[in-house]
Formats: structure tokens, sequence, C-alpha cells
């Protein structure tokens, strides 16, 4: 069996799946035409950005087991600025429902990053300023940086998910896949099996 790893640049409205849930919403498939290969881990069907898939289940496994926290960084439109208290309390885990947080690395980022225009683009509010937040997790609970942030008073507009440990979107754009390259594949298997006996490459 040969192995597949796809970096995808998933874009919004799309489900982190293959399957329809509805006639109306677009899938994975209207993007990869590749057989067996399934996500690890997803991206809500209103976020954005770096989606990994693989045919590999053992890799696959590993990747998504919460032991594993890998970091995953996301850039995050709010609405209204974040003030440090703020910026302190997503850093040192806030509590949602009935779970508290990790800690986290989050930056409020100097300019708006350079990222192409959603569609459909957002809804502004008249009079209320936006700021871009880099925030990166080793953890992904169900919607967690939109839970995040509204806890704190700064509900989520935009979700873009930049990268997954070492893997980045670099020139993709949204609907773009590729291959990763060997180098990129050495690490990832090292990361998720530091340890352990290493996955046979093929």
């Amino acid at each position: 069996m040969t192995y597949r790893h796809i970096l995808f640049y998933k874009p919004y409205g799309v489900l982190s799946q293959f399957t329809k849930d509805t006639p109306t919403r677009s899938t994975l498939k209207d993007y990869i035409d590749i057989p067996d290969i399934y996500p690890v881990g997803r991206l809500d069907w209103d976020s954005e950005g770096l989606l990994l898939l693989t045919n590999n289940g053992q890799l696959q496994h590993r990747l998504c087991h919460p032991q594993f926290g890998h970091e995953r960084t996301y850039w995050v439109q709010v609405e209204r600025i974040p003030d440090a208290a703020a910026l302190t309390q997503l850093q040192q885990g806030v509590t949602i429902q009935d779970y508290r947080t990790r800690q986290a690395k989050v930056a409020l980022l100097p300019t708006q990053p350079s990222l192409p225009e959603r569609e459909p683009p957002i809804r502004f509010r008249k009079n209320v300023p936006t700021a871009w937040l880099e925030m990166t997790l080793t953890e992904g609970k169900n919607r967690q940086v939109r839970r995040m942030t509204a806890a704190v008073g700064f509900p989520t507009l935009r979700l873009v998910r930049v990268s997954i440990a070492h893997l980045g979107l670099d020139n993709l754009q949204p609907g773009q896949w590729r291959e990763l390259t060997s180098g990129e594949l050495k690490l990832l298997v090292d990361l998720a099996f530091a340890g352990s006996i290493k996955l046979k490459r093929k």
C-alpha cells in the first residue's frame, strides 16, 4: 500500500468530510479525488485553512490522540480590540462549559494578515473595530477557539488555521492541495512517534 499525505487549504463553508449531510453543503469530495483518505482532526465548516489528510491509519491515530499535543496555529479575527487582561486569560486558560483549556500562545497581530478574501465576507458591525490574534493551541476541543474568545468577551468573526506543527499553508490557495514533501513527512513521523517504534514509511 502506498501511503498518501495531503495538505489541503479548506475554504469557508466546506465540511471536513467526504459525505454530504445536506444537499447544499460542499464537502472534501468536491476538491479531493483520492480514495480512502481521511482528515486528521477537523476544521468546522465555518473555519478555513490547513487540513491534513492521509490513508495511513496508524499515523492518523497518533496525531489525533489527545496526548500527542502538537501545535496548531490560528489567525483569528475578533470583534473589538482585546486588552492585555483578555490576552492573559487566553494564554493561561479559560473555562468553556466544564473544561479548562490548556495554556496557549496568544498574541495580538500588529497588522491584518495577508489572506485571500473570504466568500462570503464577514459581516462588519458599523463603528465596531476588529483585531487579529495569533493563537497556538496544543488541543482541539469542539469549536474551542471560538468558545475561548467568546469567554473573554471578544467573539470570533473569522478563523483560519495557518499551521499544524511544522506544516504551513505556504503558497496554497483556498481549495488547493498538495502532497507532503519527504522532508515534511519525516519530521511529522518523527514528531508523532517520538519515543516509540517508528512507522515504516513507503
